[in-house]
């Protein structure tokens, strides 16, 4: 019999596709999946629970194992759907039993929806079509870790012309400039804008500084013509405007 070498081999981190390779005893994977994918595609949009679409969408990065326990926790971790959608790609692909290519899976269908919330958006007049606009920065922004200030320039039909990334960090005259936001306009041919930014603490609710830096730009827009129709504030708690809270 031969001894075991001292210090025995060394281990390293098991790919993407060195995962796909392994198959759990006794588990009927072809069974299970298509029993998955034939209720999403006969059921409605409660057809599969969270942690199923993340399972299925894990499928398609690693075919040939059972992702469901990996799929519960990514939704333990980052506390839901939305957040494992939205969490960061190097946070997800560190994950144990992830990846590259498994993160990239996950990545893939957040992008396709801020995609398609964006055109919802851009096709119709903005005030007409406020739950699209709501439901594009909510997803765009309800989950981000930092605080990101964006001003939405419209033009006289307000239509949606420009959607610009002033900066990061708290809302104030350090941050956002009220005549560099109306000089803007004026350089877009825009007659109204909408001043959106998100809390990452959750709650939406907004503070002295975002009412007083709000006011300052609609002051600075009147003088010249340019409406500040809004100020909307998103959080994982929901959203507040400005505008219908009586603040502006």
């Amino acid at each position: 019999m031969f001894g075991r070498k001292r210090g025995g081999p060394k281990t390293s981190r098991v790919s993407d596709d060195e995962q796909s390779k392994v198959k759990k005893p006794g588990h009927d994977a072809s069974g299970h999946r298509a029993r998955l994918r034939k209720r999403l595609l006969d059921g409605g949009a409660e057809a599969l629970a969270d942690h199923e679409v993340v399972e299925y969408l894990l499928m398609t990065a690693i075919p040939r194992r059972d992702v469901k326990p990996l799929a519960r926790t990514l939704i333990e971790r980052f506390g839901s759907l939305a957040g494992a959608l939205n969490a960061d790609p190097a946070a997800l692909a560190k994950h144990p039993g992830m990846g590259e290519t498994s993160a990239a899976a996950l990545k893939i269908v957040a992008l396709a929806a801020r995609r398609l919330a964006r055109s919802s958006v851009r096709e119709q007049p903005v005030l007409g079509s406020w739950q699209a606009l709501l439901d594009y920065l909510t997803i765009d922004m309800a989950h981000l870790t930092v605080e990101r200030v964006r001003v939405l320039y419209l033009n006289h039909q307000n239509m949606l012309i420009h959607d610009e990334h002033v900066g990061d960090g708290s809302i104030d005259e350090a941050a956002i400039h009220p005549r560099e936001v109306i000089r803007r306009a004026l350089d877009l041919g825009a007659t109204a804008l909408i001043l959106v930014h998100n809390h990452p603490s959750g709650s939406p609710q907004p503070s002295r500084a975002d009412i007083q830096i709000t006011n300052r730009i609609a002051e600075a827009g009147r003088l010249l013509g340019i409406v500040v129709h809004d100020h909307v504030i998103i959080g994982r708690e929901g959203h507040v405007s400005l505008k219908a809270k009586g603040l502006i």
